[in-house]
């Protein structure tokens, strides 16, 4: 294996965190932004890119981490090294609600493609880069679906899906439809592509979006029930608007409790 070979067990149920645990000298590269805890004798580094191996020095790192950048994430990486005698953990959360979904490279041909805001963790030695559509339509209309993160590699990556995971192993030829936030990811053979959903009601009244994801099998699919963006709509669209007046959940409650807080506003 060219990547660090480590070991982990994931704990909780809807918010979870996972406890990689690292051998001597073995290394862990995160999201900032994800870390949790960890042992005394690991040591921290920011580093540039994604940790994998870099091949023409400084300029293959500038690639690395010009990828990461075209993917909305940050330019650095976060490395967590063993420097101690013995075994030694460090724990990273999930940012929101929902499953952490361990990956093993080797078991998918060294490659998995996933959203650009799945990744979380994974062993030194992983690359972490961009997955372009050669497909106009999803460049067009795939909206969140469009820029995909690949990680390729032969250790363990993690990725993190919001609400209720599902895992489809889709057949040669099989096609699922789906909402394109809802992917979390897929294995390399399967083929993914943007379809109009059609007709004049579903695109005016329909409330779902005008397009949705085809993945095509044969490959193993995961699918999460909650995308942080629908999350996030639902919370804007409940949180106070209009000078600080809400909406309220029922006209009479939202009045008592606006009392109760000291805001008498109606």
């Amino acid at each position: 294996m060219t990547a660090h070979e480590i070991d982990y067990h994931i704990y909780g149920e809807e918010m979870q965190y996972v406890e990689i645990e690292l051998d001597p000298q073995e290394v862990v590269v995160a999201e900032a932004g994800s870390f949790m805890m960890m042992d005394n004798g690991i040591k921290m580094e920011t580093i540039f890119g994604d940790g994998s191996k870099q091949e023409g020095g400084i300029f293959g790192k500038l690639l690395s981490a010009g990828k990461r950048v075209l993917t909305g994430e940050s330019l650095f990486m976060t490395a967590y090294q063993n420097i101690d005698a013995g075994k030694r953990k460090v724990s990273f959360a999930s940012p929101y609600p929902g499953k952490i979904v361990p990956i093993d490279l080797q078991k998918y041909g060294g490659k998995f493609v996933c959203q650009k805001d799945a990744f979380l963790c994974a062993a030194k030695g992983v690359s972490v880069g961009i997955d372009f559509s050669r497909k106009l339509g999803r460049g067009l209309f795939g909206g969140e679906g469009f820029i995909m993160q690949k990680l390729e590699g032969d250790g363990m990556a993690f990725v993190h899906a919001g609400g209720t995971l599902a895992r489809k192993e889709l057949q040669p030829g099989e096609v699922l439809k789906v909402d394109t936030g809802c992917i979390v990811g897929f294995t390399k053979d399967v083929n993914y592509d943007i379809e109009f959903v059609g007709g004049i009601k579903n695109t005016i009244f329909g409330g779902e979006g005008v397009f949705f994801a085809t993945l095509r099998g044969p490959g193993v699919v995961y699918i999460q029930s909650l995308p942080f963006s629908r999350l996030a709509n639902r919370v804007i669209q409940a949180a106070p608007q209009m000078g600080g007046k809400d909406k309220g959940e029922g006209s009479l409650l939202g009045g008592l409790g606006n009392l109760l807080d000291g805001d008498n506003r109606f």
